[in-house]
């Protein structure tokens, strides 16, 4: 069965990172938001956030945050996870701080973005699973989150269910 996702990542370290996973075409996702429908957005205050993050939700099965060094702990992440599961979607975090940024640069292993956040009466991190692919070369990493990420998107809807 085809699944359509909602990406969350932090925008500006992560966006190149992010569009790699997005274009290997392994999953429909969300709509990508370019610099400049963000910073409009962002100038409309958090009620027009929250609506943008609620409309692109519409229609998704399971939310996949890509984790990069500054992911964990920020606001409109962690209103997307708890929004994903709150609405009884799926969720999954990938460690993409392995993968190559625009000016080939790796990243630092960020924290795990599901500690602190509360849903179904536990912390999210002793049931959402955060993936670290086990490479560090940016195409091993790439090529093994491919030949995997519709498995865990499924994994992810499985646990889910079970709360």
């Amino acid at each position: 069965m085809a699944r359509n996702v909602f990406y969350s990542f932090h925008f500006i370290p992560d966006g190149w990172r992010a569009a790699q996973v997005r274009n290997a075409g392994v999953l429909e996702g969300n709509q990508p938001v370019d610099d400049n429908d963000w910073e409009t957005i962002k100038k409309k205050g958090d009620d027009a956030i929250r609506t943008w993050i609620d409309n692109q939700m519409v229609g998704r099965s399971c939310a996949v945050v890509l984790i990069g060094a500054g992911t964990a702990g920020r606001k409109w992440i962690n209103y997307e996870i708890k929004k994903a599961w709150d609405s009884r979607k799926g969720v999954v975090g990938i460690y993409i701080h392995n993968l190559k940024d625009r000016n080939s640069e790796q990243a630092s292993k960020g924290a795990n973005p599901f500690a602190g956040i509360i849903g179904s009466g536990r912390d999210l991190s002793t049931i959402v699973k955060a993936i670290d692919p086990p490479y560090t070369t940016s195409t091993n990493v790439l090529a093994h989150i491919k030949d995997n990420l519709a498995t865990w998107v499924e994994d992810a809807i499985a646990i889910r269910n079970k709360y």
